[in-house]
């Protein structure tokens, strides 16, 4: 039997969309198709969120100034005026290190989010496919990036101004970067809880501010433990600062120096459980009271 001849001429025949190469092709191979993943999502959204904040050139120097220029008013001011048994400088750098960390965290996001529901920001947000986790992890790598160029501004500002005494063990520094780290989760968690309370973005500030300033004065950052009441210091142990100001001191201060606090000790272990406390409440408040929109918005 011969076989029919092909036709130079006629056209070529279309291969079918729905036959079995085709759905090979459709389907994706290692990670071609496949959706980045919430944690990093969450680290591209912090990037943007640390060039976002760099722009704001006013927040930029109001956020790491402050802290800055009340340690070096505090070490000229008060120098040489109490005996504290050690130079005014290096009493005060603890406390002023955990007051810029609380505010890094706190205050940052408290205004910050309050003022990111109102705009509606978040409401875009959660319509995208973004997944919400993604959200929280990109304000925490901005935290931390805030948390450590605070630190780093206030050692360098302590010891190059006025040769403070840093510390010199791997110890201190391990009980410092453990603090810095509870503490600052702690406080965003409470930051990010507590912005759900304000009604206007303009609201927030009075509603992050007033109570951050409260405990400033009663959990040893501007007024000396020693002479504060202990009825004053049993209500701010139920807040964080005064923990995160308490294990820093353990950092910094030679080993003597823990008879002035108001156990007589360091009480470390119970630094560590307040502020890991703190952080499960914060993620509890958070879960419970975070909203995407607005209460006008329903």
């Amino acid at each position: 039997m011969s076989t029919p001849a092909t036709d130079p001429t006629a056209p070529a025949t279309a291969p079918d969309p729905t036959g079995p190469r085709a759905r090979r092709a459709a389907v994706p191979t290692g990670s071609r198709g496949r959706l980045p993943g919430p944690l990093r999502v969450g680290l591209s959204r912090g990037w943007m969120e640390i060039r976002t904040f760099a722009r704001e050139w006013e927040s930029v120097i109001f956020t790491f100034s402050l802290p800055a220029l009340i340690l070096v008013m505090f070490a000229s001011i008060f120098d040489g005026l109490y005996d504290m048994g050690i130079p005014t400088v290096d009493y005060y750098l603890p406390g002023i290190i955990a007051m810029g960390l609380m505010s890094v965290s706190f205050q940052t996001l408290g205004t910050a989010i309050a003022a990111e529901r109102e705009y509606g920001t978040l409401r875009r947000l959660r319509g995208t496919p973004m997944p919400p986790s993604a959200y929280f992890v990109g304000k925490t790598v901005l935290v931390l990036f805030l948390a450590f160029g605070q630190l780093a501004l206030l050692l360098a500002v302590a010891g190059l101004f006025f040769d403070a005494n840093l510390p010199s063990t791997a110890q201190a520094w391990a009980t410092i970067a453990w603090v810095l780290l509870l503490g600052t989760i702690g406080c965003s968690l409470l930051g990010i809880a507590i912005s759900s309370l304000a009604r206007t973005a303009q609201a927030a500030s009075a509603v992050v501010v007033v109570p951050f300033l409260i405990l400033q004065f009663t959990s040893g950052i501007f007024v000396p433990v020693m002479v504060l009441p202990d009825w004053v210091l049993n209500a701010a142990s139920l807040f964080p600062l005064l923990w995160m100001a308490q294990g820093m001191r353990a950092g910094f201060f030679p080993d003597e120096m823990a008879a002035l606090e108001q156990s007589g000790a360091w009480d470390l272990p119970m630094v560590a459980l307040a502020l890991g406390a703190w952080c499960v409440v914060g993620l509890v408040l958070t879960l419970l009271t975070f909203r995407w929109k607005t209460r006008k918005d329903g």
